[in-house]
């Protein structure tokens, strides 16, 4: 089921989440293990990332550096799969631009489609450590609105190639993200509006917002979407502080404000279990008020945390 119909038929505000693929080497247990402890709360669909090649050096017996290409967190389609099977829940795979030539990506979502997916998170995509901004693969999608074209060429049964015969079109229901605090490369909030609004206007359907701490500022973001016609439903996305050293490294990371006075209580804990429950508490918090609110979903980044999630959703569900 498109997530999109999951809105509209909800009666309150719905539960999803998002995990990583496991690292390369790893099994399909990690994953089980991380949502069945959630499946209690009815979850309406699962994100799954997907993450580019990077590259490491490798020192050959000449001497010299060889650059090799390698995938840390692979099989988002094969997850995707997997979670549909065993939990019979929606799996919305994230697709991105980076490290994927268009014909890669055509083959991804061809697949996907066979399998059953009827949702896609269209994204570009990070920069890779190595290179200082993003540089697209020869081939590739440049930016997440040349993803959400190709992705609605093949709802319409047009594929790359003009010799493809009787094509059958998928319907895949496209998702984007959202930044209340704005993209980091945009120059400015209203800028970042107007690149949404082309990505509506192409064919997607909801949003996901980045995390965020203070929902003062989602609230505000979605009036200033909607006095600029974007009607699409917004869904936040929400993530527990579980360590001090978080304070520094999401702000880094996502370029994100965290509210002075989650810092002051998250400072003045003197055991890791007590950052733990300081940032659970502050989530539910925001997740009561949010939901008070009627937002559609509220969607948490659980980064394999599963007991984290559960404590917050067991308050809040």
């Amino acid at each position: 089921m498109k997530v999109t119909e999951h809105i509209s038929r909800a009666k309150s505000t719905l539960f999803s989440l998002e995990i990583l693929p496991p690292l390369k080497g790893q099994d399909i247990s990690s994953i089980f293990n991380a949502i069945e402890p959630l499946m209690e709360f009815k979850p309406a669909f699962i994100d799954v990332t997907y993450h580019r090649e990077e590259y490491i050096y490798k020192k050959r017996e000449n001497g010299l550096l060889e650059k090799v290409a390698t995938r840390k967190r692979p099989g988002t389609v094969g997850i995707c799969a997997a979670i549909m099977n065993k939990f019979q829940v929606d799996a919305v795979p994230h697709m991105i631009c980076g490290g994927f030539t268009k014909e890669e990506t055509e083959n991804a979502l061809i697949d996907l489609n066979f399998l059953g997916v009827d949702n896609i998170l269209a994204l570009r995509g990070d920069a890779i450590k190595s290179e200082g901004m993003f540089v697209p693969e020869e081939n590739g999608n440049k930016y997440a609105s040349d993803l959400i074209k190709q992705v609605q060429d093949m709802n319409k049964g047009k594929y790359l190639h003009d010799d493809v015969e009787n094509a059958a079109p998928s319907n895949f229901c496209i998702g984007v993200a959202a930044y209340p605090e704005k993209h980091f490369e945009a120059p400015n909030l209203k800028t970042d509006l107007k690149y949404l609004k082309m990505k509506i206007d192409l064919g997607a359907e909801y949003a996901v917002t980045q995390m965020f701490f203070d929902n003062q500022k989602y609230f505000d973001f979605v009036d200033l979407c909607r006095k600029e016609g974007i009607n699409i439903p917004i869904i936040p996305g929400l993530k527990p502080i579980t360590s001090k050293k978080q304070l520094n490294i999401l702000p880094s990371i996502f370029h994100i404000d965290i509210p002075e006075e989650l810092v002051e209580r998250v400072n003045k804990c003197s055991t890791p279990e007590q950052v733990k429950e300081e940032g659970i508490n502050w989530c539910i918090k925001q997740s009561l008020e949010l939901k008070k609110k009627g937002v559609p979903v509220l969607h948490y980044y659980s980064m394999g945390k599963s007991d984290v999630i559960k404590k917050i959703a067991s308050a809040v569900f």
